[in-house]
Order: structure tokens, then sequence, then C-alpha cells
């Protein structure tokens, strides 16, 4: 079995930050997402992986090499531009051959891993098997339709009037089978290639879809909420350990983490929290569910349930919560008087300012 790891996209959810970054790419607890989704195909058992890369393939390709730092095989495949998950299958056709292979969205987070799914799909050998998950706004997802007995009989990508509340989850499982649905797909109403199409169209024909409804945690990391609430949930389970410098004026209570080269003086540190190496954090409070990246600089703050990415400094602020603040990113008090807002915003920014 292959994998096939899907990371293009724009990011349009988490601009500013994808402007200049892969959406994949966002550290959660100080770890891009992405490679999450390649530690859970590894430790499925899988070794061979195709990576579908678009407009940021140098920044994904610098960040996960050849994926030997994974346990990994690595092949690049570049796709010209976002055309539907189906499409990504269509142009990974050389690569995956007649193998079984995983499709993974390298933006989503599952927890547990994939092993239990791949060992399933193993054994019962279906054409095709879905992951689904019950939300509360279908709308925005591809939603399938199941039987009374539990059996995929229809499938709708974000449809304005959903069947059900079934969600697919980011993560499919093909035979070879699925090459020929995809070779017969047409753009739909949103000009791509649609993968609920394809498994659709197996359905139509007579082949296995299966389905699994997974009661444990998954989220699509495309915006600032799902990507904070995932830093919380990983942020729980860390262990605590100061490898860094934490000076006796300081009090760290809970699950905190100071990595080496980290520097903690006169503050004040309530767990889960993850101080990246590099990092100073000076004369402030570091609220849990915080994660502190690489290099970053706190002084004279207050920061609670945020993510702060490499390079940014918080400098005299008051209080920050519920934020993710970009790399290399400056945030500092605004002048007394006059009282005004003085903003510097990249396209499709959100701000929210207390009167």
């Amino acid at each position: 079995m292959k994998a096939l790891v899907l990371a293009g996209g724009a990011g349009s959810r988490l601009r500013p930050i994808t402007h200049t970054s892969a959406k994949q790419l966002v550290p959660v607890a100080n770890k891009p997402v992405l490679f999450y989704g390649l530690e859970a195909i590894r430790d499925a058992g899988i070794r061979e992986v195709g990576i579908v890369v678009g407009d940021t393939a140098a920044e994904i390709r610098a960040a996960v090499g050849d994926g030997s730092a994974f346990g990994l095989d690595v092949t690049y495949l570049e796709q010209d531009a976002p055309r539907g998950l189906a499409h990504a299958v269509l142009i990974a056709r050389e690569f995956l051959g007649e193998d079984d292979f995983v499709m993974y969205l390298g933006d989503n987070f599952i927890v547990g891993g994939i092993g239990d799914l791949v060992r399933r799909f193993r054994t019962d050998r279906p054409q095709a098997q879905i992951m689904l998950t019950r939300v509360s706004e279908p709308r925005a997802f591809g939603v399938a339709e199941l039987d009374a007995a539990g059996r995929v009989v229809a499938l709708e990508e974000k449809p304005d009037h959903p069947k059900s509340d079934l969600a697919l989850v980011g993560v499919y499982l093909f035979s070879p089978a699925v090459h020929e649905a995809v070779a017969e797909l047409k753009p739909s109403r949103r000009g791509e290639l649609e993968i609920t199409d394809a498994i659709q169209w197996l359905i139509d024909g007579g082949h296995r879809v299966e389905s699994t409804l997974i009661s444990g945690y998954w989220k699509d990391t495309g915006n600032v909420t799902d990507m904070l609430e995932v830093n919380r949930l990983v942020l729980e389970d860390v262990e605590p350990c100061v490898e860094g410098e934490v000076d006796g004026d300081s009090e760290l209570i809970g699950r905190v983490v100071v990595e080496a080269g980290a520097r903690v003086s006169r503050s004040r540190i309530v767990g889960p929290v993850i101080v990246g190496a590099g990092s100073t954090v000076r004369d402030s409070y570091v609220g849990p569910f915080t994660s502190i990246d690489r290099d970053c600089a706190v002084l004279g703050s207050e920061i609670e349930y945020s993510i702060v990415l490499r390079g940014a400094s918080i400098d005299g602020v008051g209080r920050i919560e519920c934020s993710l603040i970009g790399r290399e990113a400056e945030v500092t008090p605004a002048p007394p008087v006059p009282r005004a807002h003085r903003l510097v915003l990249g396209d499709h920014s959100k701000v929210q300012i207390s009167k």
C-alpha cells in the first residue's frame, strides 16, 4: 500500500498567514500539522508516499525532504492548480500504479492515527473505504447518505441541502478501481474533479464502498479556530520538561515544556505550554494552551490559548487570547495619546478591537 498526501491548496481561510506560508506547515504544538499526518502514515506501516504540491512546493520540499526523517520514501507530484481531490489522484496515476493507497489531506488532524482503518481495509478488501463524522454544519463538507443497513448509497460535495450530518473526514482508502472512476469524471459546478463523484461512480457501478463512523477527534485545520483547538488537544498530552533556563523568580505550574536554549525570567507560566528553543519569556504571564515557537520573545506581556510562530515578538501588551501570531510579527502597545488604533494589515485580515 502507498499513500497520497495532498499538500497543495491556497489556504484562504488562514490568510494572511498563508500568504507567505503553506497551510500544512502551520505548527500545532510547535510541529507542522503535515508532520502529524506523515507520522500517522508511517505508523500504519506505509513507506512509499507521494506528496501533491502546488504553489508552496519549495517550502514543502524544504520541510519534508526525501522523507527519511520520518522513515518514509517521498516522491513529489506537481499540480499546476487546485483542481479537486480527484484530480490529485489523476496526476498521481503513474506513482500509484496498481497498488492500494490511502489518500490523506495534509491539513487534517486525526487523533489515534489511521492504523486501524488501514488494517480493516486490508482485511475486508472493499474498493473504497471512507471515514465519516457527525458535524453541525454539513454544507461545508462532502456529505454521505447511508441506507437503513448503514451502507453508503450517495455522496455529495458541499451540498446546499444536505441529506445527512455525516461529513467525509480527509482520509480515504482506495483500490486501483478508483482510477477508472477518476478517468470518467467531468468538472463539477465548482470547476473541480470531486472525489465524492469518483466514489459515487464506484457505488453506481456496483463496487463495494465501506464507511467507518469515527468517534475520536478529527479536525480540518483550515481556520484559526480549529488550529487553536487542535493545539489545545495536542498540548493536553505534553509531559513537563525543562531543558532551557528558568530563573528563581519564575513559577512553572503544570505541564510546561521549556526547550533547550529558551530562557524564562521573572515570569509565571501555567501549562500546558511549550516555549520553543531560543525563545525568551521575561516579566510575563503565559497561560494554558499556548505554543510559543522558536526564537520568539514575550516581554512584559500576557498571553493565553494562542499560537505564536517562529521569530515573533510580543512586547508590553496587557492581554492576548485566542490568537494566531505569524512568523516575525511584532505586537506592541499603541501610543496612549492620541487614542487611536494604528494598523498594518494584510489582505483578508480579521481584527477585533476593544472599544
